[in-house]
């Protein structure tokens, strides 16, 4: 990633990324609302959807205010629309809203694992209250051999936005990049408490 906290490194980005250049960063323009940027993550993921290949790129971006959550995804021609087209959209998050950052990471070999080892993957996770996860599962009493009915447990967890790099798939910068948002994030959370 080049120069991560300018407008310049984020438009270069944005370029190397190839998808719809042009559309995406008008997008994020229109959500900068002139803001300056501090840091960002652009992830270009293509996946199959049944026998197509599809493409979606994500763009994360830090301003000392706010953090913005740029989607764009690609779509073949259907009954609405005679050609292909692509849905692209923001959520400016105030960053006193981000209630969570969580950045997990998979290493190899974690007996050996030294300071400054790279991880082989990582998955920013942010909440701020717009979505949650429910998980429930059958309550129990710990008795095996009871048959009554415990109702049910389980938990709320904050889930409005997920982003996974890898080395195998992404690249070892690309790795880096999210490790050194994921840093710049938690750090104006803190900043703004």
């Amino acid at each position: 990633m080049a120069d991560i906290g300018t407008r310049e490194g984020l438009r270069i980005a944005i370029q190397q990324a190839g998808y719809y250049p042009n559309l995406v960063a008008e997008t994020l323009e229109t959500a900068l609302a002139g803001e300056p940027v501090e840091s960002f993550v652009v992830h270009h993921e293509p996946h199959f959807d049944r026998d197509e290949l599809r493409r979606h790129v994500s763009v994360l971006v830090l301003t000392p205010t706010r953090l913005i959550v740029g989607h764009s995804d690609e779509y073949p021609s259907d009954d609405t629309h005679a050609a292909p087209y692509a849905t692209t959209s923001t959520e400016a998050v105030p960053l006193a809203s981000v209630t969570s950052v969580v950045v997990s990471r998979t290493v190899p070999t974690p007996a050996s694992h030294q300071i400054g080892d790279r991880p082989l993957d990582v998955v920013l996770t942010v909440g701020w209250g717009a979505m949650s996860r429910i998980d429930l599962e059958p309550a129990t009493c710990g008795d095996p051999d009871c048959e009554a009915d415990h109702g049910y447990t389980g938990t709320v967890t904050s889930d409005d936005f997920t982003l996974r790099v890898s080395e195998a798939g992404d690249g070892m910068s690309r790795v880096d990049d999210m490790l050194t948002f994921s840093r710049a994030l938690s750090a104006a959370t803190v900043r703004v408490r």
